[in-house]
C-alpha cells in the first residue's frame, strides 16, 4: 500500500479545513492523504500517529508566543491556541516515533517551537524585504540560498531556488536537533533539518503551491515515509534485540521504567516508539566495588527487574531463550534478558556462575575497566598476562552451564586465551573496530577474524569515544563500524549492542526510540531484510541457542 500521510487542518470555528493543494501534491507524489484535526488528547495523537507513515505540519496563523515563554508583539496577527496546543504534542510525539516529517511555513515553526528552537514574532524589523507577498500564491517572489550538504540540495540540483512567501514569523534560531539549510537573502531562516540524521525538514515557504516545482519536496517525504513503512513492517516479523544496556545503574535515582523517563535512554515506552522487541540488561559491577557484596549487589539489580516485569506482566517479561523472546512477542510483550557485567560479580566463588546460571543470565563479561580475578582488562596493567588459572575454570564453567563468553573490556592477551579456552563460541556484546577508531576497547581486524573463524560474534556499540576521536559521533559512523566488521568478519557474525545508559547513544541513536531509525538508515543502504533480521538479533540468537544447546556436552 501507498504510504499514509497525515496532514495536519486549520481551526476555524467549528470546521476543520485544509486547502486542497496540499493534498494533490501528496497525492502526484505517490501518498495517501488524511486530514489530522487539532485534537490535544495525548492517546489520541499517539494512536493517530501509530497509523501514520509521515506527516506534513501545514501553514497557517500566527503562534501564540505564550509557547516559548514571550509577550506578544504589537504585530501578532490571528491565534489559534487549540491548533498551537495539539500541534506542538504531535510533533514532539512524532519525533519520538521518528516518523519522517515535513513543516512547512507555519509548520517549519511548528516543529522547531516543539524541539526547542525558537522564532521570530514579527521579522519585518529585521529585513526590508516583503517576506507576505502580495502576489498570487503560485508566483515566485525571492530566491533562496541553499546549503550544498542539505536535503534540499539533493532535491534540486542549484544551488539557488525561488520561491513563494506569505509570513511575518519566522524560525530565528532552529535549536541543537535542527541546522539552517537555506536562507533568503536578506538572512531570514528558510529551510531547516535534522541534525540527527532524521527525516525531518522544514521550508518557509509553501511549495504546494508551485505545482511541478514544488513536488520533489513532498516526493521525499513520500519516499521517507515509504522507508519508514518498510522499516515498521520489518521490525513487526523480526526479533529487534539489543545485547547491552547499563539502564539498571539508575534503578537506584528512582527511574520509573514503564514511563518515558528523561532520565534514561531506554524504559518501556523508548522501547514500544522504537519498535524494539528486547534488550539484555547487564547487572554492572564497577572496578571499585566498595559498597558491600558485588554477587549481592547484583542480586538486587536482578531482583528489581523482577518487580518491574511482574507490575507490568500483560506489557513485560523476562526471557532467557530464543523461543521465549517469540513467546512474548506474539503476546505483545517487550523481553528482558538479563546479563552481568564483570566477572567481580561472582567474586571468588566459582560456584556463583550456578546461582547465576539459575537466576537466568545469558552472558557474563568476563572484566571491565581494569584487571580481576579472571582476566586482564584492555585498560588494565596485565596482572596475569591474560586469562588466570581461575579464569580459565570459569570460562570452563560457563561453558559447563550454557552461558555466553562476553570478550568486551578484555585485553587482547585474555581475548585470545579465552578465545582457545571456550568450546562453545565467544561474544563481544558492545564493541567496535580498531581499524575505524583506534581505542583500547575496540578489536582489531585479526581479532573479528578470530570471531567468525569460532562462530561468534561481535556487536556494534554506540558509545562516542569507540567510534571516533575527532569529532562528533552519530549514527553514521556506528553503521560505518557495522559495515566494517560486516567486511572482515561476514554478515553472519554481526549485531548491536548500543550501552544505552552506560554513557552510549549518539545523534540518531540516541535510546531506543531511535532504533527503528537504525534499520531505516539500514534500508537506504540496501541491506536486505534477512541481512537486517541478522543483525538485529538473529546472530546473537543463533549463538546463544547454540552455547545452551552445547552445555551439556562441554
Amino acid at each position: 500500500m501507498n504510504p499514509l500521510i497525515g496532514l495536519t487542518g486549520n481551526h476555524s470555528d467549528i470546521d476543520v479545513t485544509l486547502r486542497d493543494a496540499y493534498h494533490k501534491q501528496i497525492v502526484r507524489a505517490g501518498g495517501v492523504p488524511v486530514i489530522i484535526p487539532p485534537v490535544d488528547d495525548e492517546q489520541v495523537i499517539i494512536d493517530t500517529l501509530e497509523r501514520l507513515d509521515g506527516i506534513i505540519f501545514t501553514g497557517g496563523g500566527d503562534f501564540d508566543p505564550k509557547w516559548f515563554g514571550e509577550a506578544p508583539h504589537p504585530k501578532l496577527g490571528t491565534i489559534n491556541a487549540v491548533r498551537d496546543h495539539a500541534e506542538l504534542l504531535t510533533a514532539k510525539h512524532a519525533y519520538n516515533r521518528n516518523i519522517p516529517i515535513l513543516g512547512i511555513c507555519r509548520g517549519a515553526q511548528t516543529i522547531a517551537i516543539a524541539l526547542d528552537g525558537h522564532i521570530a514574532q514579527d521579522i519585518s524589523d529585521k529585513t526590508a524585504h516583503n517576506h507576505s507577498q502580495e502576489e498570487d500564491r503560485p508566483v515566485t517572489t525571492h530566491e533562496v540560498n541553499i546549503s550544498s550538504d542539505s536535503i534540499l540540495s539533493s532535491i534540486y540540483s542549484s544551488p539557488k531556488l525561488p520561491v513563494n512567501s506569505f509570513h511575518h514569523q519566522a524560525v530565528d534560531n532552529p535549536g541543537k536537533r535542527f541546522r539552517t539549510t537555506a536562507t533568503s537573502p536578506d538572512g531570514i531562516i528558510e529551510a531547516i533539518e535534522s541534525t540527527e540524521h532524521k527525516p525531518i525538514m522544514g521550508v518557509q515557504w509553501h511549495p504546494e503551491w508551485l505545482g511541478d516545482d514544488g513536488l520533489p519536496i513532498f516526493q521525499w517525504l513520500v519516499n521517507e515515509a515509504r522507508t519508514f513503512q518498510k522499516a515498521k513492517a520489518l521490525h513487526q516479523h523480526i526479533i529487534t534485540l539489543d545485547t547491552h544496556c547499563d539502564t539498571p545503574m539508575f534503578f537506584p535515582k528512582g527511574i520509573d521504567f514503564l514511563k518515558r523517563d528523561p532520565n534514561i535512554l531506554v524504559d518501556l515506552p523508548k522501547m514500544t516508539e522504537g519498535h524494539q522487541d528486547a534488550t539484555i540488561m547487564v547487572a554492572y559491577i564497577p572496578q571499585k566495588y566498595d559498597e558491600g557484596s558485588p554477587k549481592d549487589y547484583a542480586d538486587s539489580i536482578f531482583d528489581k527487574i523482577g518487580q518491574i516485569v511482574n507490575s507490568a506482566s500483560d506489557r513485560l517479561a523476562l526471557a532467557r531463550t530464543e523461543e521465549d523472546i517469540l513467546l512474548n512477542k506474539e503476546a505483545g510483550k517487550k523481553s528482558i534478558l538479563l546479563g552481568i557485567e564483570n566477572g567481580l560479580a561472582i567474586e571468588d566463588d566459582i560456584k556463583n556462575l550456578q546461582h547465576f546460571a539459575e537466576r537466568g543470565i545469558v552472558y557474563m563479561t568476563l572484566c571491565h575497566n581494569g584487571d580481576n580475578l579472571i582476566c586482564d582488562s584492555a585498560k588494565g596493567n596485565n596482572t596475569h598476562g591474560g586469562v588466570s588459572e581461575f579464569g580459565e575454570k570459569v570460562i570452563h564453567e560457563m561453558n559447563r552451564l550454557g552461558i555466553m563468553v562476553d570478550l568486551s573490556h578484555g585485553g587482547e592477551k585474555s581475548f585470545y586465551d579465552a578465545l582457545e579456552i571456550s568450546k562453545t563460541p565467544i561474544v563481544c556484546s558492545h564493541s567496535n573496530c580498531k581499524a575505524l577508531c583506534d581505542h583500547p576497547r575496540n578489536l582489531t581486524d585479526d581479532q573479528l577474524r578470530a570471531i567468525a573463524r569460532v562462530g561468534g560474534v561481535a556487536h556494534t556499540t554506540f558509545y562516542p569515544g569507540f567510534l571516533r576521536k575527532d569529532e562528533e559521533a552519530s549514527i553514521l559512523d556506528g553503521i560505518a563500524h557495522l559495515e566494517h566488521a560486516i567486511k572482515i568478519m561476514g554478515i553472519d557474525h554481526v549485531g548491536i549492542g548500543t550501552d544505552f545508559d552506560g554513557d552510549g547513544g549518539v545523534p540518531g541513536m540516541a535510546c531506543s526510540s531511535d532504533a527503528i531509525n537504525f534499520t531505516m538508515h539500514l534500508l537506504r543502504k540496501r541491506f536486505s531484510e534477512e541481512d537486517i533480521r541478522k543483525i538485529w538479533g538473529g546472530n546473537w540468537l543463533r549463538v546463544m541457542k547454540e552455547v545452551k544447546s552445547l552445555k551439556s556436552k562441554v
